[in-house]
């Protein structure tokens, strides 16, 4: 079965090269919002700790508005309490836990925002919170836990998989002459679809291996463009090496579903014959 599908993909070189390219697409694009959430959830994961929201305020305030904003957010259900934190204050304590080699020390406080930190009564809440505090006039964004990405994550996975199944199943209609017929002598439908599961299963890893190539070097050459820039080197981009073990083995799982699962969806309607 394994030798039948290898062959299958290579005998059908065009169609298993777009299912590849496919694949490649999907997974980059999963894999590079999932690296950004993983990032921005690492830049925040003390406040997270501490079942704390970050409120930024509007540029546009001054310092004294901004501080007048307090009583709005402590009326909002579910927070226990929240913290001004003004430009010169968020820049000294980053530069206090940054800066070993003085690097920072001409930076700027207007590089950073007025902000509020926002402690929470109850965690289960977090994002109705989240939308209230983000209705309060004057505040122009906040940054809570990474739920909304994991979703989004799930959702472009469901997508990726219905794409895949899609361009394995134009694979599969070319043979559907060769399915009938061998469905007519007597084949069973489970010696019919292993073929196919294997082929799928093989796309899926090359696919895999590719992204997850094209992936390190798209976060590398990232990494590097923030470190090099006077504004962005203020976020913590966690280095690749040390991540590559779990990313690599969610492309590789990532990489079996999307090809197993949409070779076993795209089949099922030939064997009805």
């Amino acid at each position: 079965f394994f030798k039948e599908g290898a062959r299958s993909m290579f005998s059908h070189g065009f169609m298993s090269f777009a299912a590849i390219g496919v694949t490649v697409a999907c997974l980059l694009i999963m894999g590079t919002f999932s690296l950004v959430a993983y990032n921005a959830n690492e830049n925040l994961a003390d406040l997270q700790k501490e079942n704390a929201m970050v409120a930024f305020v509007d540029d546009s305030l001054t310092e004294s508005k901004a501080k007048a904003l307090q009583s709005d957010l402590e009326k909002v259900d579910n927070v226990a309490d929240c913290t001004f934190v003004s430009r010169q204050e968020a820049r000294d304590a980053y530069v206090a836990e940054y800066d070993e080699d003085d690097m920072y020390k001409d930076l700027q406080p207007e590089v950073f925002r007025h902000r509020y930190v926002i402690h929470l009564t109850d965690p289960d809440k977090i994002a109705e919170t989240k939308a209230l505090v983000e209705a309060v006039s004057g505040i122009d964004e906040v940054r809570a836990d990474e739920v909304i990405s994991i979703a989004l994550i799930a959702i472009l996975l469901m997508v990726s998989l219905f794409i895949i199944s899609n361009t394995i199943k134009l694979t599969t209609f070319d043979r559907r002459e060769e399915i009938a017929i061998m469905k007519m002598v007597g084949a069973t439908d489970g010696f019919i679809r292993w073929p196919f599961v294997f082929e799928g299963l093989l796309l899926g890893l090359f696919g895999a291996v590719i992204a997850f190539g094209l992936q390190w070097l798209l976060y590398s050459a990232m990494a590097n463009g923030i470190s090099n820039s006077d504004t962005m080197q203020l976020l913590e981009v966690v280095p690749f090496l040390q991540i590559w073990q779990p990313v690599a083995g969610i492309f590789a799982g990532a990489g079996i579903l999307i090809g197993v699962g949409g070779s076993l969806m795209a089949i099922r309607r030939f064997l009805k014959v």
